[in-house]
């Protein structure tokens, strides 16, 4: 009788592994194309946005990826009761928003407002002359405000005691792509861009020299 043949193993060649190896590839290529092509709505954005306030990379900055976003903004008003708006809103529901007007407001009220009732809300401020800026911290508090003293023209008599400013603040609803520090700094950034554009919008009397930036704050929280 014969004996029974042994299975003999066969290597693959080079070739094959070629194959193989170029198909994985192929295939990630492709995952990773596709993730970016879902991912891709704020690299879509235009450069600048609301009047030229926004910048793309600031947005980039805030909000998380999404599959598209889409940003607005408008004006009304003018003088003393100038209100200025800008958002983008994502896909995954993730909204930036931020708005300035004028108002007449001390800036111990303003502050006050921030804290809330019983100074329920910590605040951390910068500034610099008579610009100011603070932030909000701890648990459930996300908004950045910024305080500039404005003369608008056209203010009734009858609030010639109160003083006037512009006052812009920033928020975002839904996630955020950083958070602590870096988030309040980032639309801290944002708000002064508003406020100073709402200032040139109302004609605030004053004319004013504009640093490039605030202060930053500190790191805490």
């Amino acid at each position: 009788m014969e004996k029974p043949r042994r299975s003999q193993k066969v290597s693959p060649s080079w070739g094959d592994v070629k194959v193989v190896l170029i198909f994985l590839l192929s295939l990630g290529l492709f995952c990773g194309a596709g993730w970016a092509f879902l991912n891709k709505g704020l690299y879509l954005l235009p450069e600048k946005m609301c009047e030229g306030v926004l910048e793309r990379d600031m947005v980039k900055q805030v909000l998380p990826r999404a599959r598209s976003a889409d940003s607005g903004s408008g004006d009304q008003g003018a003088g003393y009761d100038l209100i200025f708006s800008c958002h983008v809103t994502t896909s995954n529901d993730s909204i930036l928003s931020g708005r300035a007007l004028v108002q007449p407001i001390s800036r111990e009220k303003w502050r006050e407002y921030y804290r809330g009732s019983g100074e329920r809300n910590q605040i951390i401020r910068v500034s610099v002359g008579d610009m100011e800026a603070l932030a909000q911290i701890g648990s459930g508090a996300g908004t950045s405000s910024v305080y500039i003293p404005c003369t608008p023209p056209g203010a009734p008599p009858h609030s010639a005691s109160q003083p006037y400013a512009v006052v812009g603040e920033t928020w975002v609803h839904g996630e955020a792509k950083p958070s602590g520090a870096p988030l309040r700094q980032s639309l801290t950034d944002i708000a002064y861009r508003l406020t100073e554009h709402a200032y040139k919008l109302a004609e605030c009397k004053a004319p004013r020299v504009w640093p490039k930036e605030l202060p930053r704050y500190e790191e805490r929280g």
